[in-house]
């Protein structure tokens, strides 16, 4: 019987299977990235609580959408994907992707404990329903508290959980460099990726204008699509029936 030694050295990598729901949930992040961005440029969301309400009345998918209902799958993809990154690139710098991965757990927790649209869609439907002044006083007040619990940019909040991924794909793509799992041109697409996702932020602090937005979002949402390409493409060839081990890290 072989040892456990022996085992990893004739089937391969002992992280193939994690590799290959990696490689899906890559490609699930760059599909959900991108049909975000097409659905905020075609339908930009409501600049009200109440208009929110009427659209959410009015086309609940369209709501759900504009209200970040694709990163409920993205950030859900996050998971296999940083677990798979950290396999691959432990043996680069493993307190610092262990710190990386921490962080992205992190925050892809805060981002299922403070984004709910479908709580947002059953306010809308009890506000469409009530009679009376205070009841819909009070149906705003709550819709208002939970717009800003999703702490989501597009209502004017400090987007955490981004923030915390951002940071965490930014320390995977630098170890990057050090790996022989991974090219270096992947990890230049991601370091600049999540450069610009960080500093989305400190465009928001200093100006409203959106042609600034614009020169930061668009090249930033189509360089992270180009990472999660890349990644969920490398993660597919460690998850091929007999490919060896991973390669030794400088």
């Amino acid at each position: 019987m072989l040892n456990p030694e022996a085992h990893s050295k004739a089937t391969g990598s002992p992280y193939q299977q994690l590799f290959r729901i990696g490689s899906i949930a890559a490609l699930v992040a760059a599909a959900a990235i991108l049909g975000e961005v097409v659905i905020l440029a075609i339908f930009p969301p409501p600049e009200t609580l109440h208009d929110w309400f009427v659209l959410l009345q009015s086309t609940s998918l369209l709501g759900l959408l504009d209200l970040w209902g694709l990163e409920i799958p993205m950030y859900l993809a996050f998971i296999p994907v940083f677990l798979a990154l950290a396999m691959a690139l432990k043996k680069a710098q493993p307190g610092l992707i262990l710190l990386a991965l921490t962080v992205a757990l992190l925050g892809i927790g805060v981002f299922l404990a403070t984004n709910n649209p479908f709580a947002m869609l059953a306010l809308s439907k009890r506000y469409a329903a009530a009679t009376s002044a205070a009841e819909k006083s009070t149906l705003l007040a709550a819709g208002q508290a939970l717009l800003a619990h999703t702490n989501q940019r597009a209502v004017g909040g400090f987007n955490m959980a981004l923030f915390l991924v951002s940071i965490a794909g930014l320390l995977m793509a630098c170890n990057m460099r050090r790996s022989a799992a991974f090219g270096s041109a992947t990890a230049l697409v991601g370091i600049l990726a999540h450069t610009l996702s960080l500093a989305d932020y400190l465009r928001q602090a200093l100006t409203a204008s959106p042609i600034v937005a614009l020169i930061i979002i668009v090249p930033n949402a189509l360089l992270l699509i180009a990472w999660y390409i890349l990644v969920g493409r490398k993660f597919a060839q460690l998850g091929r029936p007999g490919a060896t081990n991973l390669p030794p890290q400088s």
